[in-house]
């Protein structure tokens, strides 16, 4: 009997809870499954902001794939994808080209920049362990320049993050309790430094409970940070950015502009031939594509509408993780001839922002409102047991937040 091949491409969450749900279900005889991914590791999207703050290493935030991924079971290729043909079944990678029966396409996402003018070009944005490396080096450099250049410089120390949605936040979070380090690390005096948090919406943290968005602005405010509240982004440039409020513009000087404002699905997905919305296939409920029975999407690919919002679920590495167990089962019905397959209804356990180390917001249990260090152990528990589900208890000791209560 020939085996099935089934491709999965991307090993963000999505992905690597669906090679490793896979790995649980069939035998190396049932099915020969590939996972595709760019580097030899899996990462923590969700921890990127601390990365480029500097206050957590990069090396906590990457998961071996080879830790969770049984290599008896599934094959591993390290290559990039370059482009996926539905009708003739096929991948065509950098260095390799693959067929498959079925495919998984978790390819994960690129920033959206709107059409900002000079944004792609003068602005970094959180996207992966490099780019966040990128980040925390670069800010870095500018504070020990900034003596140097004998304190002349306010552009060298002021940071402007642009998006006051989560990773806004949280990344503005974790920069307003890096800065003293840096201030004492690099000799520069604390209130000469600028923080500025951009946003065009009316408020921060959109669609959050309002009690804990005014708690975390109140917080970040009493560490320095400057809100720019309904202010648009109008361009980038080398020295600096131009924002608009009210038809007014102002140019604010800086050297740091980091920005965190949205996403859209890989644009791979769009540039193969998919039906998109936005950046996003429109999957059906059973997470295939609207045009072939074949095709799986998870994570930041898929778009999945809210039918009591009538909007998009955000795409969240809750439901990513929670699509990767529907897609598992589903291919299991599929391989086994049944056509009993499983709706995707996220489970929305909760959702809790970083405001620190020891600082967070978030409504969990049915809308129970967490504050402070309460918020932050929800916070922390939750991350840890997504470790415990990819890889065991092990994985949870080798990489887990248990520094909880401290």
């Amino acid at each position: 009997m020939n085996r099935p091949n089934i491709v999965i491409l991307g090993a963000g969450y999505g992905g690597i809870m669906t090679a490793v749900n896979l790995q649980k279900k069939f035998s190396a005889e049932d099915a020969h499954i590939t996972l595709v991914n760019k580097h030899d590791y899996h990462y923590q999207t969700t921890w990127l902001h601390e990365n480029a703050a500097g206050t957590l290493h990069h090396d906590r935030t990457r998961i071996s794939i080879k830790d969770v991924i049984d290599f008896n079971k599934i094959n591993f290729v390290q290559d990039t994808v370059q482009s996926i043909d539905p009708k003739s079944k096929t991948v065509k990678l950098e260095d390799d080209e693959l067929s498959y029966d079925y495919l998984v396409i978790g390819l994960g996402f690129e920033s959206a920049t709107f059409g900002i003018e000079g944004l792609k070009e003068h602005a970094f944005s959180i996207q992966n362990i490099n780019s966040a490396r990128l980040i925390r080096d670069h800010i870095e450099y500018n504070f020990a320049q900034y003596n140097l250049e004998k304190g002349e410089r306010q552009d060298l120390i002021t940071i402007v993050v642009g998006g006051a949605g989560f990773t806004g936040i949280e990344f503005v979070a974790e920069l307003a309790n890096r800065i003293p380090e840096l201030c004492q690390e690099y000799d520069v005096p604390r209130e000469k430094v600028r923080l500025l948090n951009v946003e065009a919406g009316p408020t921060a943290l959109a669609g959050f409970d309002p009690e804990l968005v005014e708690y975390a602005m109140n917080r970040l405010e009493e560490k320095g940070v400057e809100f720019r509240l309904g202010t648009m982004i109008k361009k980038v440039n080398e020295d600096g950015i131009v924002v608009e409020k009210d038809d007014e513009q102002e140019e604010i000087s800086t050297k740091n502009v980091i920005w965190a404002a949205g996403v859209t699905g890989n644009s791979i997905v769009q540039e193969s031939g998919f039906e998109v919305n936005r950046g996003r296939v429109p999957v059906r409920d059973d997470l295939r594509t609207p045009d072939y029975d074949n095709v799986f999407v998870v994570g930041d690919c898929a778009v999945i509408m809210n039918p009591e919002t009538e909007r998009p679920y955000p795409p969240t590495a809750q439901i990513a993780i929670q699509m990767a167990d529907t897609v598992a089962h589903n291919l299991k019905q599929l391989l086994s001839g049944s056509d009993k397959f499983e709706s995707f209804k996220p489970h929305i356990q909760g959702t809790v922002a970083s405001l620190g180390h020891t600082d967070a917001i978030g409504v969990v249990f049915d809308d129970k409102k967490l504050y402070g260090r309460s918020a932050s152990v929800m916070k922390k528990a939750i991350d840890n047991r997504y470790l415990m589900k990819l890889g065991g208890l092990g994985l949870v000791l080798k990489k887990g937040k248990l520094d909880m209560y401290h």
